[in-house]
């Protein structure tokens, strides 16, 4: 890479960018008055900061709260313990954005969460299921919701209940919990924890802005709790629920609430349930209802993640007194600039500050679109376009990276600088920020220069590709040839077993690797450990009886960094953590040029080869190759924005197939290539997804066709509306697909059999992401209910995902009841087809055996 910029301090120039005075006001060409027509209210005249950030990372700088979470539920802390340590990590985020020059009164979101938001809004909505009807509260704090103990049970579950259905909150990593919304389910206002974050604050002399999922995203979110016979389309309840959010308001204000965040990011989606016409419909009612309360803060509408289009005017003609649009995945029109540009028109709250990629913002770009709002006559405010809970706290402690690359990049504490600086440059002129304005034009310059970012040898070998190298065999043709090779005599049985990947990463793992890293151990006594794992998690797997094995993956930190380690064109961060799950979170690596293995040559040096070998070379089972699917890579990172995401997954997949065609050289039968965010990158707008299905699918056969036809390619899918991508998931032509199913009970196979799924298939029996062991009894009846969708000859078996995140009393187990389970489906199995075989017998078109 090139020479280091002169960047202050090595990170953005801490000058203090205090903005107190300037507040949104109505400008002197425009009326003093807001518009009355739908509200009445009276009750203060704070106007809007003129900068804030909409969400701050919650598990704190050195992930804090991931430990007291863990150890709470570990019962090593106490509730009170527990209730200190969330304190802290929320006065520290408040105080640290202050500081950063986000400090007028309410521009500090009040948005923290202790698990998810959107289980905070349900306990505040009094939202609780059905099957969980006992947890509720009859006094109390709590009283017709749930305490903080029972809210972790629906997020975790229990001995006698799944928890909550979990999956990806719209187009990022993040997951929320589904709410179960059914015609009977009640409502109750329950916002003690929202109430506390403003007083708590207020005791400590900042005035924040407390936020909520509003009530269409929330119900849009949700999903029928299956209770009634009549299913329940839970937005048609909206006119139940907005009652409670009023009282919530209500509360809000009495604590001292100026201003109040309500996020309504659906009315950027398409969804397969709701149209256009009802979604308007609804946030006309819900925006319309809030803002006519008499008894109310003022009212923020926050639509991130994408372009609100037609639904942006309902909103602003509603009388709320701020919108936020997201002005880097959305745009203003001329006629939606008019909604801001009118006598009493809301604050603009302007998006400009990418709040879910870690690339410095264009500041002289941000700045002049702003200017040019506020010229149009726009009160405007400056603002990230999502939440800062999608990248990391701060790129302090980050020297080890180059320093050219690390002048390219901004963390939640540089975006917040960033958004405040943009704020005094557009109140004060650009004179103010001038040495700001340098420093992101010089940053912008050296992407554009520095070695790596184009490498002209992986661009020659992309043009050389042709459309056949996207091509395999039929699928018949392969399995006739995998059934030669794996389900012959002596091969596997039917209804084979298997896991997803990984394995316990353990505490003396994690240390060996550490002392690795720090030169304590040297690299053979390294690697001998390694070995020792692996030859452990072998003799478990026979011991068990799985049938289909995997080496564990103890050399692997993460599923997507230990690729990036070993990819050019890739770097990886020490502290940049970013919360996936309630106390789970991932280390996204950074990629900034293009892609191949690192090594000699365009195609570099196999990496995995060494460890599978080494576990086949253990075992008479097949053993799977693990790999990465290129699209999960780029979902799991953060990517360059300088060329199409299609052909930076071209390069990965490229990369991929190289270490595919090595694992295929080194004798292995199996490889596995994981896509579990084939979902997570499909756009929110429905007319934009057959395009990226397109090179999405192509990525992954790029990488997965050069094999022969014996040789059998897994992937693996996880956390996806499947309905909505499972002709993509068809299009992959793996010979096995294993997907996430045992927390939605199975709900997945109807829209696999709609498409005439006929290849492998693996619906998850054992959901992985809750600590509970599924009994041998609740196997069973999934995969009961999995041969009413798959044939037997087609169904593998296995958990939703890998077992890196469980313990090994709980690995051992489950999978030793998912085992037992299969061997009585397989009597079963057994025991018909020798019934069926008796009475065909002799009847002319139906084979010997057949069993469904």
């Amino acid at each position: 890479m090139t020479a280091p910029l002169p960047v202050p301090n090595g990170r953005f120039q801490q000058q203090h960018t205090s903005i107190r005075t300037q507040s949104i006001h109505l400008t002197t060409h425009q009326e003093t008055t807001v518009n009355t027509q739908h509200s009445a209210q009276e009750n203060n005249s704070a106007a809007f900061p003129s900068a804030t950030v909409l969400g701050y990372p919650r598990l704190g700088p050195n992930r804090d709260l991931k430990r007291a979470l863990e150890s709470y539920w570990a019962q090593k802390l106490s509730d009170q313990a527990l209730e200190g340590a969330a304190r802290g990590v929320v006065a520290s985020a408040a105080a640290r954005i202050q500081e950063l020059g986000v400090d007028e009164p309410s521009a500090v979101p009040a948005s923290f969460a202790l698990y998810d938001h959107v289980l905070d809004t349900l306990v505040a909505v009094g939202a609780v299921p059905e099957r969980f009807s006992d947890l509720r509260s009859d006094a109390g704090p709590a009283k017709g919701s749930v305490t903080r103990r029972g809210s972790f049970i629906l997020a975790r579950g229990d001995d006698a209940r799944q928890p909550l259905e979990m999956t990806k909150w719209f187009d990022t990593n993040y997951h929320y919990l589904v709410p179960e919304i059914g015609p009977q389910t009640t409502f109750s206002a329950a916002p003690h924890e929202l109430v506390s974050a403003v007083q708590l604050a207020a005791e400590q002399g900042t005035t924040v802005r407390p936020s909520i999922v509003g009530p269409v995203t929330f119900l849009a979110l949700a999903k029928d709790d299956g209770i009634s016979a009549t299913p329940c389309r839970p937005l048609d309840r909206l006119e139940d629920l907005l009652p409670v959010y009023a009282q919530i308001l209500v509360q809000l204000k009495n604590a001292g609430a100026q201003w109040v965040q309500i996020e309504e990011p659906a009315v950027v989606a398409d969804f397969a349930h709701l149209t256009q016409q009802d979604l308007q419909v609804a946030i006309t009612r819900a925006t319309t209802y809030l803002a006519g309360l008499t008894e109310r803060p003022k009212i923020l509408v926050t639509t991130p993640y994408g372009d609100a289009g037609p639904l942006l005017s309902p909103i602003a003609h509603s009388g709320v007194e701020a919108v936020h649009v997201d002005l880097v995945r959305g745009e203003l029109k001329d006629q939606q600039l008019d909604l801001f540009t009118q006598p009493g028109s809301p604050v603009l709250v302007a998006g400009v500050v990418n709040g879910r990629n870690v690339w410095r913002t264009d500041l002289e770009a941000a700045l002049s679109q702003l200017e040019a709002l506020r010229q149009a006559g726009a009160r405007v405010s400056v603002a990230t376009s999502t939440s800062l809970i999608h990248v990391p706290h701060t790129l302090d402690g980050e020297d080890h990276l180059d320093p050219t690359l690390r002048s390219w990049l901004a963390f939640a504490d540089e975006k917040t600088h960033e958004v405040a600086t943009l704020a005094l440059g557009l109140a004060q002129g650009r004179e103010a920020i001038t040495q700001e304005l340098q420093i992101s034009a010089r940053a912008l310059a050296t992407r554009q220069e520095a070695p790596g970012v184009h490498d002209a040898a992986v661009r020659e070998r992309l043009r050389a590709q042709k459309p056949a190298d996207t091509v395999r065999a039929d699928a018949q043709i392969r399995r006739e040839a995998q059934a030669r090779t794996l389900f012959g005599e002596g091969g596997l049985p039917l209804l084979p077993t298997t896991t997803i990947g990984s394995f316990p990463q353990t505490a003396a793992v994690r240390k060996a690797r550490e002392a690795f890293r720090a030169g304590t151990i040297n690299r053979e006594r390294y690697h001998q450990f390694l070995q020792d794992e692996i030859a452990q998690v072998i003799s478990l797997q026979e011991e068990l009886g799985l049938d289909v094995l995997v080496h564990g993956e103890a050399e692997r930190n993460d599923m997507v960094q230990y690729f990036a380690e070993n990819f050019d064109g890739f770097a990886v961060t020490r502290n940049g953590w970013v919360q996936s799950y309630g106390s789970r979170a991932t280390r996204p690596s950074i990629l900034w040029g293009d892609v191949s293995r690192t090594g000699p040559g365009v195609r570099g040096e196999a990496f995995t080869v060494p460890w599978i070998s080494y576990a086949q070379s253990l075992t008479d089972r097949p053993v799977k190759g693990m790999l990465t699917g290129p699209v999960t890579i780029l979902a799991w990172s953060f990517v360059r924005e300088d060329q199409p995401l299609a052909q930076t997954a071209d390069q990965v997949a490229l990369a991929l197939r190289d270490e595919v065609l090595d694992l295929e050289a080194a004798g292995i039968g199996i490889i596995q290539v994981d896509e579990p965010a084939l979902r997570e990158l499909l756009p929110l707008r429905g007319a934009d997804r057959p395009g990226y299905l397109d090179w999405a699918v192509n990525a992954f056969r790029r990488a997965t066709s050069a094999v022969r036809e014996g040789t059998q390619i897994h992937t693996h899918l996880c956390y996806s509306e499947f309905g909505e991508v499972i002709q993509g998931v068809n299009a992959l032509n793996a010979d096995v697909t294993s997907i996430e199913a045992a927390r939605s009970r199975m709900e997945v196979l109807a829209d696999v059999r709609s498409v005439g799924f006929s290849r492998g298939l693996g619906p998850g029996v054992w959901d992985i992401h809750s600590p509970r062991v599924p009994s041998t009894n609740e196997i069973e009846t999934l995969l009961t209910s999995a041969l009413d969708h798959v044939d037997a000859d087609h169904l593998w078996v296995n958990p939703d995902c890998g077992l890196k995140t469980r313990n090994y009393a709980q690995t051992k187990q489950s999978l030793a009841n998912l085992v037992e389970a299969t061997g009585r489906v397989r009597e079963r199995i057994a025991a018909e087809a020798g019934h069926q075989e008796h009475l065909s017998a002799g009847v002319p078109g139906l084979p010997q055996g057949q069993s469904r």
